[in-house]
């Protein structure tokens, strides 16, 4: 069941001082999220990204289409109860701590003490904030600020949740804190919707992703339909190489690249994998690993968006 339905959704702005011109953001964009999806929106700068969240908020309104969100339109009031956002450049009350801040949060979904002392304490260690509770806003950095906006945005145990670029700003810790978060909401089968420009992320969490630019969808899918995955060849890594067998793996690969004490090896078929590999293991080689090598999501996207 879809949980998010868009239907040629387009919004235009004009822009110029005396002579306004039109310049369209979106282009009948139409898509569908279902039920416990992690869904990732992918796009340049420009593309479209944030534009379709805030109208999906009902921050702006469209020049044309419509949109649904848990079967109810997006102005309507009930169903906003039951979502959660988190805005691309989140503005707090400074001098309010991340405690006190939580708990005005809570206080405006209704909860009540004691629940909500126990409810704020619970997020605050869910996205890492756990020692600074007392510490106020004002001095946080940005992945700080960040993560008290993902807290707010799951305050209220939400059945679909918005994330505007939830990576931003944050360091490889934090990063893998908010992942945890989405990896945490999907098993409640929370769905997900959120736009990223960190592709290797995406690449860990999503079901499926839309790729969006220039104000229209490219493509939508689960990853492996969109990467059209196939095998391009493999990576093997070696250890303990005689020069005498450095010189047969040479003539047998692709590619060979010394790295250390160790020998990266690049084949193109698995009958070429079989044979250097028994080369190898044969002149006493270490065999570390053998990978598949496939187009990743980043290739993809970059070759869309250059297109």
């Amino acid at each position: 069941m879809a949980v998010i339905e868009i239907e040629s959704l387009t919004k235009d702005f004009e822009v110029g001082f005396w002579r306004k011109r039109a310049v369209r953001a979106l282009d009948g964009l139409t898509l569908g999220v279902e039920r416990g999806e992690v869904f990732g929106f992918l796009g340049p700068n420009g593309a479209g990204k944030t534009t379709t969240l805030k109208l999906l908020m009902n921050l702006i309104r469209p020049t044309s289409g419509s949109a649904r969100i848990l079967g109810e339109p997006v102005d309507s009031v009930a169903m906003r109860r039951r979502i959660g956002y988190l805005p691309e450049n989140p503005y707090f009350y400074d001098y309010l701590t991340g405690e006190e801040f939580l708990t005005y949060v809570g206080t405006l979904f209704g909860i009540r003490h004691p629940a909500l002392a126990l409810k704020v304490e619970e997020l605050l260690g869910v996205v890492g904030l756990g020692e600074a509770p007392r510490v106020q806003l004002r001095k946080y950095s940005k992945g700080m600020v960040q993560r008290i906006g993902i807290a707010q945005a799951i305050m209220n145990n939400p059945e679909v949740v918005f994330l505007d670029e939830p990576m931003s700003g944050l360091d490889p810790l934090g990063r893998r804190e908010v992942r945890d978060v989405i990896e945490m909401l999907r098993a409640r089968k929370v769905t997900v919707f959120f736009s990223s420009h960190i592709l290797p992320d995406v690449e860990a969490l999503c079901d499926r992703v839309a790729i969006l630019n220039r104000g229209k969808l490219r493509e939508v899918g689960a990853l492996d339909a969109i990467l059209n995955v196939q095998i391009e060849g493999h990576e093997i890594i070696l250890g303990r190489i005689t020069s005498e067998l450095h010189a047969q793996l040479h003539a047998l690969c692709d590619r060979i690249t010394p790295l250390g004490d160790r020998l990266h090896l690049r084949a193109g078929n698995p009958r070429q994998v079989e044979t250097i590999v028994s080369t190898a293991v044969s002149g006493g080689a270490e065999l570390v690993s053998v990978n598949p090598i496939r187009r990743s999501l980043e290739d993809y996207f970059f070759s869309e968006v250059q297109a």
